[in-house]
Parts: C-alpha cells; structure tokens; sequence
C-alpha cells in the first residue's frame, strides 16, 4: 500500500489517500506536483484504495508539500514517511 500525503498551506494536521499499486500512487503523485507547478488555482480530487468511500478535494494553490512513501504492513517492516530517516544498519 502507498500512501500520497498533502501538507497544506495553514494547516497543521496532512490529508492522505493510500493506493495499492505503485504506478497508481506515481500518476497520482506527478499529477498533484504538475497541478502545484502550473499555479491555475485548478481543484485536485482523489480517492482511496484502502478506504472505498473516501474522497479529498483540496485547491492546488494551498498545497504546499506532497509525499509518496510505501506504508509497512509491520511495525518494523518498510520505509518511514518524511524526508530524513536513518538506518540501524549505519
């Protein structure tokens, strides 16, 4: 499962939506980052795999940070979300 997580402009709390494959996660997340880039104020709308029902609707002007990362089925297991992680291998 892979998760797409916005952060929004003068909003502490993110919104997310998980997709079960990879290539639906990446179209998903380029589409956000071309509609961010473009700057025309377009709604972006998406749904959730894991979550049938679940839609999120937000304005492409007040994204301010998107993230894909892969959601572990275990606690151990997986990559953590964010941009800086250190291993226990190092």
């Amino acid at each position: 499962m892979f998760t797409i997580e916005l952060t929004l402009k003068h909003t502490a709390m993110p919104l997310s939506v998980q997709k079960k494959e990879q290539e639906a996660a990446e179209a998903l997340y380029g589409s956000i980052v071309n509609d961010v880039r473009s700057g025309s104020g377009q709604w972006l709308e998406m749904t959730c795999d894991q979550i049938p029902n679940k839609k999120v609707t937000v304005l492409a002007s007040e994204v301010a940070a998107v993230q894909i990362f892969e959601k572990a089925a275990g606690v151990a297991g997986g990559r953590p979300p964010g941009f800086f992680a250190l291993s226990a291998d190092q």
